[in-house]
């Protein structure tokens, strides 16, 4: 059966999540009124069906990739990532549709720095050959009491975000030091975190004993670690990687390993399933010298509990405002050149009749606002436009409506 067209108001909002997705937020969604479908597990050409016959508002992923096509299947108006990373999502498909794409930055944080710790720690101490030596009836403390232990050793962060960051107080913990290079961070930002600040990538592999990576996947960090920096890693270095897979040079990793002694604790890999469960052959997976996980870094109840509250704000907040928190795909930056500067009385009417003097001269708007003075009375519109009218345009504008006060230009720089 096919959908009726519904427009998005507080009233009906049809929402539909294609992923696992935690009771409780499934439950916050129905009590602020929204329709849910809740379809776990679907995917690709069947999810591009379910669109078009629902035609949902909001679609609510994990780890479900979202094409172009299933972007043009309906009408959506909003993606939400529940998580942080959203290179699963063709960002710019959805801005050329008018799509909002968002995420929810921050909310696994704790869970993944558990889990790098955790891996630091399995493999300073071999817990899992500890573990698998004993299931099968060996005993060999001789070998597996050879440790370095963490103390006064040095942790390297390639990235300083919000994981980054929950490293820091973990590895003070551990008696560590901790050594760190971001895009963004200064040497006054990493004093106050409490790390040395370091000018590069390669300044961290150089003075690490042990390198943790945190940076999301972007064209800028596609490859960011590479031959060069594993070169500058000392031998017998471990190296964790709980971000994507795709940050890495996978080949240059695994030399590394065989070359200078690198030990690797994994939780992301090149080729890895998309879904849950699946057949999956990597040789670097399979080396004795590399831990990995199956891509759980953000797996725990709280972390989960935490994304799908945050998943059901944003949903809320575009239902009750039409504004989208935490958007990651509105320009930061237009085309516009001057704003016209319109203060008007507010009453029914004027503004779209300024809009039809300036389409009528094939001028292009960029943005638009309009902020209402106390009382209810009086407004300015601020309309960015992409080239300046001419003074016989700005003489229409202002004859447009006996209630416009005043009409100007700004230049914008």
């Amino acid at each position: 059966m096919n959908h009726p067209r519904r427009t998005c108001n507080n009233a009906s909002v049809r929402v539909l999540i294609a992923d696992k997705f935690e009771k409780s937020g499934l439950d916050k969604l129905q009590a602020i009124g929204c329709e849910v479908v809740y379809k776990p597990g679907t995917k690709e050409d069947a999810l591009a069906r379910e669109i078009e016959r629902l035609r949902p508002d909001v679609l609510i992923v994990r780890s479900t990739k979202v094409t172009e096509p299933i972007l043009n299947a309906g009408a959506l108006k909003l993606v939400v990532r529940a998580g942080a990373g959203y290179n699963t999502i063709d960002v710019a498909a959805a801005s050329r549709r008018g799509i909002y794409v968002s995420n929810c930055p921050g909310k696994n944080s704790v869970a993944v720095a558990e889990l790098a710790f955790g891996l630091i720690l399995a493999l300073d101490r071999r817990i899992a050959d500890n573990v698998i030596s004993l299931r099968q009836g060996q005993w060999d403390k001789t070998e597996y009491s050879k440790a370095r232990g963490l103390f006064g050793r040095t942790l390297g962060l390639i990235g300083l975000g919000q994981i980054g960051r929950e490293m820091v107080p973990r590895a003070a913990a551990f008696g560590m030091n901790v050594i760190a290079w971001s895009r963004s961070l200064t040497p006054e930002a990493a004093e106050d975190v409490g790390v040395e600040y370091k000018e590069s990538p390669l300044e961290v592999a150089a003075g690490a004993d042990i390198v943790s990576v945190h940076v999301a996947l972007t064209a800028a960090t596609r490859g960011l670690v590479g031959a060069e920096f594993f070169a500058a890693m000392r031998k017998g270095t471990y190296f964790i990687n709980t971000s994507r897979a795709e940050v890495i040079d996978q080949e240059a990793l695994g030399r590394a390993v065989c070359e200078k002694g690198i030990r690797a604790g994994l939780d992301v890999f090149d080729g890895e399933p998309a879904g849950g469960t699946g057949e999956f052959q990597s040789a670097i997976a399979q080396d004795a010298a590399v831990y990995g996980t199956h891509h759980i870094g953000a797996s725990t109840e709280q972390a989960q509990e935490a994304i799908a509250a945050e998943s059901v704000r944003i949903v809320r907040v575009f239902k009750e405002t039409g504004k989208v928190p935490n958007v990651v795909n509105l320009a930061q930056t237009s085309a516009a050149t001057c704003a016209l500067l319109v203060r008007h009385l507010d009453r029914p009417g004027v503004l779209a009749g300024v809009l039809d003097v300036i389409s009528a001269a094939h001028i292009n708007v960029q943005e638009m606002e309009n902020t209402i003075f106390e009382g209810a009375e009086a407004a300015v519109a601020r309309i960015h436009l992409e080239t300046a009218p001419g003074e016989e345009v700005m003489d229409k504008v202002r004859g447009s409506s006996p209630h416009i006060l005043e009409a100007s230009l700004i230049t914008l720089q």
